[in-house]
């Protein structure tokens, strides 16, 4: 007598991926409050194999980084795109940190895929150089972050003049610092203090189309849910990226 099959072999793979009306969250959170959280001591101490298994053994490390990586569509977009290179996203808020979890263990599951992509709930804000060794990621994306609109707030923007050092020291020479936005006024302070940094310097987005980072550049405008909604309301989106140079 042939074994019954389990429920989950006869669903299609979509049934199997978590709905975000499970996972309500507020929209933002304050990264300077204390969120509980913990951390590695150092990017020594994280253990890359959990997160990467199929990638165990490989002594390989995350090259892209996602701040603020939100409900993960563009994780999720370049994970199939760049199979072999190892993403991260990180997210401060508990339900939608776990929904990308859950996705991408569904993913895993339901369509084998997504193996090189993982995400954990951290504040890069304070805990960025935990996670990453010196000059280990190619990539930083930064997308449609929180505008902090007041000026009392403009010190909780994730582009500031105390944490490009950071970013700079994570990012080796080459790297591509991506940021997106519908504000215009947020997108002028993080492409104005980008600019001032001597370690990064700006790269139009047709050089680097050339340069083969059209998917990305892509994904940067299209794959994430606060794109698609200026989308949807018809909004404009301000794209300005960076590269890491490496001074003489």
């Amino acid at each position: 007598m042939a074994k019954r099959k389990r429920a989950s072999e006869h669903q299609p793979a979509e049934t199997l991926l978590p709905q975000k009306k499970h996972y309500r969250q507020r929209a933002h959170a304050n990264p300077f409050s204390d969120h509980d959280l913990q951390y590695p001591a150092s990017p020594d101490a994280v253990d890359w194999d959990a997160h990467y298994p199929a990638f165990a053994g490989t002594g390989k490390l995350p090259e892209f980084a996602d701040i603020g990586c939100g409900f993960g569509g563009l994780l999720i977009t370049l994970a199939p795109l760049f199979p072999d290179t190892l993403m991260l996203g990180m997210e401060i808020r508990v339900q939608v940190s776990q929904y990308v979890q859950d996705r991408i263990a569904a993913l895993r599951v339901s369509e084998h895929t997504h193996n090189n992509v993982s995400v954990v709930r951290a504040n890069a804000m304070k805990f960025l150089p935990n996670y990453f060794p010196k000059h280990s990621l190619s990539a930083l994306f930064f997308l449609f972050p929180d505008p902090h609109f007041k000026s009392r707030k403009h010190k909780a923007r994730i582009i500031s003049p105390t944490l490009l050092a950071e970013y700079a020291h994570v990012l080796r020479p080459g790297g591509i610092v991506y940021t997106i936005t519908d504000v215009k006024d947020l997108h002028k302070w993080m492409a104005s203090h980008l600019n001032s940094f001597p370690l990064f310097e700006f790269v139009d987005e047709d050089t680097l189309r050339a340069e083969g980072k059209g998917p990305i550049i892509d994904a940067v405008y299209t794959s994430t849910e606060e794109g698609k909604k200026v989308e949807r309301n018809k909004g404009e989106k301000w794209l300005a990226c960076f590269r890491r140079i490496q001074l003489e």
